[in-house]
């Protein structure tokens, strides 16, 4: 999960790359897991999905 949650984090915007992002994606994660989603691809996509979402908080 922690290779998943660094790579996730390459696709967040420079400007966006803080500790607060890091916790969103983790816990992005952590429920993908939770929900049945253990594949490395899976939890990667689970977590970039969510980048957009980071961009809206953060303008």
């Amino acid at each position: 999960m922690r290779t998943a949650l660094e790579e996730a984090m390459t696709k967040v915007p420079s400007d966006l790359v803080t500790i607060s992002t890091k916790a969103f994606l983790a816990e992005c994660l952590l429920k993908a897991a939770a929900q049945g989603h253990t594949n490395y691809a899976d939890l990667v996509t689970a977590a970039t999905d969510h980048v957009q979402t980071i961009a809206a908080m953060f303008s």
